[in-house]
C-alpha cells in the first residue's frame, strides 16, 4: 500500500524508520561530519563523527509515478536490516524518506527542509528526472552529495559541472542505443513510432535510439510526447498507430506504460514493441496492462528478474525473497522495482563501508565515485558497478530481454551492449 499523500507523510516515514532501529535510542540524531570549512546548510550537525548516519530522500509516494514509491520502502527496510545487524562501521542509519508527489516544486521544498532542518548528510536515490533536475543546482551549490539518482538521464554523469551528483540507473542514451542497434540489424526498413515523456528522460532515450539506428535514423516516422500531468496517453497511441508504424518505442513511466500497452492492443495495433526499462516491471506495469497484451515486448535488463524461474534457486534471490517476506510481506515479489531498491541500498552500504570513520560529505562523494567491480549478487552475471572521478556512470553493459507472457528472457540474437 502506498503512503497516503498527506501533510504528515514525511513524519510518518522518518518515524517508522527511526522506531525500527532500536540502536538509535539514547543517541542524538545528527548528520554526518560534513568536512567543509565554509558553513553550508546542515553544518551545525557537523561537530563530531555521528552515532547515526542521517540520509535524506524524496520519493513519489503519491502522484502520477506513485508505482515507484515501493522503492523507497524497500530501501528503508534494508537499512533497518543493516541496523539490526550492527550498522555500518558501528554507525546506524536513519533514512528520512519524504513524498514529493513527482512534483519538482515540491521536491525543492522537501530537499531544502531535509538539508536545512532535518540536517541530513546527503540525498540518496531521489526518484524522477524532473525532480532531480530541480534539486541538482541547490545540492551542488551547497556541496551536498546527490547520490545514486534514481533515473538514467545523461546529466547525472557530468563531474565537471555537477561534481556532487552521481546517478544510478543505466544511461537512457545507452538504453536507447541498445534498441536502435538491434532494430537497425534485425528490422531493416522498420517504421518506428516513439511515445516519450517530455523531459530529459524521454529526450535522452530518443537521442540514444536515433544514434543507435545510425544511418537508419529516418526510420523514426512519428513522435508523440506526454506530460506527467496528463490523465492518459490514449490519444497519443491512436495517433502513432495512424502513422503506419510497425515498431513502437514506449518511453514512459509505469502508469502511462500500462495505458499505452493496453491501448495499442485494444485498438488492434500490433507493432514490435520496445519498453523503457524503468517500466519493465511484470508486477507494476505488465500485469495491470494485461499479460497477454504484453507478449513480445522488449526492454533491457541488468539485474535478475524475480519472475524468472531460472533464479528460483539462486542464493541471492532466496535471500531477497526471505527479506521481503520478513520485512515487507505486503509488497509484491513480482515487482522488479523491489529488486532494484534492494540493489541500490546495497550499493549505498558499500559506499559507507568504504568511508570508514570519515563520513564527511567530501569523502562520501569520493567513495561513491570510487566503486571498482562492485557486484551486488542480484545483478546479472558479468555485470558490475564501476565509477571513477571522471566517469560517474555505474553501468557498462546492458542485455536485451523479451517478455514471453510470464517473464523476461534474454533475446538470443542480441549482443550485450556496452557504453
Amino acid at each position: 500500500m502506498m503512503l497516503a499523500p498527506s501533510p504528515s507523510t514525511s513524519q510518518t516515514v522518518s518515524r517508522s524508520v527511526l522506531l525500527a532501529c532500536g540502536a538509535l535510542l539514547g543517541f542524538v540524531a545528527v548528520g554526518c561530519k560534513h568536512g567543509d570549512s565554509s558553513e553550508k546548510p546542515g553544518d551545525k550537525a557537523a561537530a563530531a563523527a555521528p552515532a547515526e548516519i542521517k540520509i535524506g530522500q524524496t520519493m513519489p509516494y503519491s502522484g502520477p509515478a506513485s508505482a515507484y514509491g515501493t522503492i523507497g520502502k524497500v530501501e528503508a527496510a534494508y537499512f533497518q536490516k543493516v541496523n539490526k545487524e550492527g550498522g555500518v562501521n558501528g554507525h546506524s542509519i536513519n533514512l528520512v524518506s519524504v513524498d514529493d508527489g513527482y512534483n519538482p516544486a515540491k521536491a525543492i521544498e522537501q530537499v531544502r527542509k531535509l538539508v536545512e532542518q532535518d540536517q541530513v548528510s546527503f540525498i540518496f536515490q531521489s526518484l524522477g528526472t524532473p525532480s532531480n533536475v530541480a534539486i541538482q543546482p541547490y545540492l551542488n551549490t551547497n556541496k551536498v552529495p546527490q547520490l545514486f539518482v534514481a533515473t538514467g538521464a545523461t546529466r547525472w554523469n557530468d563531474p565537471e559541472h555537477f561534481p556532487w551528483t552521481i546517478g544510478f540507473n543505466p544511461s537512457y542514451e545507452l538504453e536507447g542505443s541498445t534498441y536502435g542497434r538491434y532494430i537497425a540489424t534485425h528490422q531493416p526498413g522498420a517504421k518506428i513510432a516513439v511515445l516519450y515523456q517530455n523531459d530529459d528522460y524521454g529526450k535522452d532515450l530518443l537521442k540514444g535510439l536515433k544514434a543507435g539506428l545510425g544511418d537508419q535514423a529516418k526510420s523514426v516516422i512519428a513522435e508523440a510526447t506526454y506530460e506527467v500531468s496528463d490523465p492518459t496517453v490514449d490519444s497519443q497511441v491512436a495517433t502513432l498507430k495512424a502513422s503506419g508504424a510497425d515498431t513502437f518505442v514506449n518511453v514512459t513511466t509505469p502508469k502511462f506504460a500500462a495505458q499505452a500497452i493496453r491501448k495499442a492492443y485494444d485498438i488492434g495495433w500490433k507493432p514490435k514493441q520496445y519498453l523503457s526499462s524503468v517500466s519493465g516491471s511484470v508486477g507494476s506495469v505488465l500485469t495491470p496492462a494485461g499479460l497477454e497484451k504484453a507478449v513480445g515486448i522488449n526492454t533491457v535488463g541488468y539485474f535478475k528478474d524475480p519472475t524468472d524461474k531460472q533464479w528460483d534457486d539462486d542464493p541471492a534471490m532466496k535471500e531477497w525473497r526471505a527479506f521481503m517476506k520478513e520485512s515487507l510481506p505486503e509488497l509484491s515479489t513480482s515487482d522488479q522495482n523491489n529488486t532494484y531498491g534492494y540493489i541500490a541500498a546495497q550499493t549505498m552500504i558499500q559506499v559507507l563501508k568504504q568511508c570508514g570513520d570519515d563520513l564527511s560529505r567530501a569523502n562520501v562523494m569520493k567513495q561513491a565515485a570510487s566503486l571498482k567491480g562492485f557486484a551486488p549478487p542480484l545483478l546479472l552475471p558479468g555485470i558490475a558497478l564501476d565509477t571513477g572521478p571522471n566517469d560517474f556512470s555505474l553501468f557498462e553493459r546492458l542485455l536485451l530481454v523479451r517478455f514471453n507472457g510470464t517473464t523476461f528472457v534474454p533475446v538470443a540474437d542480441a549482443a550485450v551492449v556496452s557504453k
